[in-house]
């Protein structure tokens, strides 16, 4: 495919050495239909580079015009001239006289534009038809790739691994290169140059003389959305919703999912028959884990769920604060905190709320300190009441 379009660009460029612009006008046209490079925005390239040229080589004013034939491609230059009576710079104005032998209806005042001929402006022509015509091939090729690319931002693209340095990942996506980022890694993958990746579009920016750049990433959150929504056909359909995803790329992450029909389980359908579905996505990220949650609008059952694999006693939820109090089995701490806390972290982010974790046991004493508290505070206050009374009692006896 990229030699077809090599040889239309190398047919444009041979036509254009003895510039017959009948065969470069077939050329243009064919390269619209193969590249999508409209030949209306390389004539009109084509036209004011021209008319730049005869400028600089004539010595020219800036009246002069240059207009290209969309039909049989002959290329006409024009000098500008207002019609006056008396004619005080030929280079600029025309006489009445003049006027009228090329039309009839010129008066005083039109303005007229007079055919010329310049010696040797075919060459200049062929030179500058050249020149414009593949650095317009060029920026069309990169505008269209652009354009391209950004309608595939938040999509999954596959490409081959061109070049690895330890910090920014190479990718052959085709049309243009994958930019992947050491950010936007997994840390635990290993890249080798012709392995061939998927990975999700991030953003598509115009580089060093236009050229797209296209930033890919395995790492981000959406990887994963756009992996289920590959997999699980319910989600494409969008009979199941993903509501959120918290992901700590290439160890573990947590996808929140929610069906409005009951008939549907959401959790279920996501996991598949003897876990099936679950597994493609897992493969495709090298053994990453990954919880799927039921989403469900009481905070405090939604939170429960989200520290998954632990088990929760009970969730005292501070809707205000959006902060929320988990008590756990004690040989479930560990496992709802996770390694290096991760579980939890993960937790947060998926449900947007504070999660603070207790132990039954660390719970039952924070109750009982707390109970003690209170006691001692009570114990206090009834001592300074009693106190209170017997000075009272004392200042009545004095003042009897």
């Amino acid at each position: 495919m990229k030699n077809n379009k090599r040889d239309k660009e190398r047919n444009v460029i041979k036509k254009m050495k003895a510039i017959d612009m009948k065969e470069l006008l077939i050329a243009m046209k064919d390269l619209e239909e193969e590249r999508g490079i409209k030949k209306d925005y390389l004539l009109d390239s084509l036209e004011m580079a021209l008319v730049t040229a005869y400028k600089k080589n004539f010595d020219s004013a800036d009246n002069v015009k240059v207009v290209i034939d969309r039909e049989t491609g002959e290329t006409h230059v024009y000098s500008s001239k207002m019609v006056v009576e008396a004619v005080k710079d030929s280079c600029f104005e025309i006489s009445l006289d003049a006027a009228r032998k090329v039309s009839k209806k010129y008066d005083i005042g039109d303005v007229v534009d007079v055919e010329i001929v310049p010696k040797n402006f075919g060459r200049i022509a062929a030179q500058t038809a050249k020149q414009v015509v593949v650095q317009k091939i060029r920026e069309a090729e990169r505008e269209i790739v652009y354009t391209e690319f950004s309608d595939k931002k938040g999509e999954i693209v596959t490409g081959l691994i061109q070049k690895t340095d330890g910090n920014a990942i190479v990718v052959d996506l085709g049309k243009v290169e994958g930019i992947m980022p050491i950010k936007e890694q997994i840390a635990t993958e290993t890249y080798r140059v012709n392995d061939k990746i998927r990975a999700y579009v991030v953003d598509v920016e115009k580089g060093i003389k236009g050229n797209p750049q296209v930033i890919i990433s395995r790492s981000h959150p959406d990887f994963v959305r756009r992996l289920f929504e590959f997999e699980i056909p319910e989600i494409y359909e969008g009979l199941i919703e993903i509501k959120n995803i918290s992901r700590d790329a290439g160890s573990r992450s947590k996808v929140a999912v929610y069906s409005t029909n009951e008939n549907i389980d959401p959790v279920g359908s996501c996991v598949g028959q003897k876990g099936v579905r679950i597994q493609n996505i897992i493969n495709e990220l090298h053994g990453e884990k990954i919880d799927v949650i039921e989403w469900n609008e009481d905070p405090a059952v939604f939170i429960a769920a989200a520290l998954l694999p632990a088990q929760v006693l009970a969730v005292d939820v501070k809707e205000e604060e959006k902060f929320a109090q988990v008590i756990v089995p004690d040989d479930q701490l560990s496992l709802a905190i996770g390694k290096s806390g991760q579980n939890a972290r993960l937790a947060a982010r998926l449900t947007n709320w504070k999660i603070d974790i207790k132990s039954e046991s660390q719970f039952r004493k924070m109750l009982e300190e707390s109970q003690t508290i209170e006691s001692e505070e009570t114990e206090a206050i009834e001592n300074v009441e009693d106190v209170e009374e017997t000075v009272e009692t004392e200042e009545n006896n004095e003042n009897a």
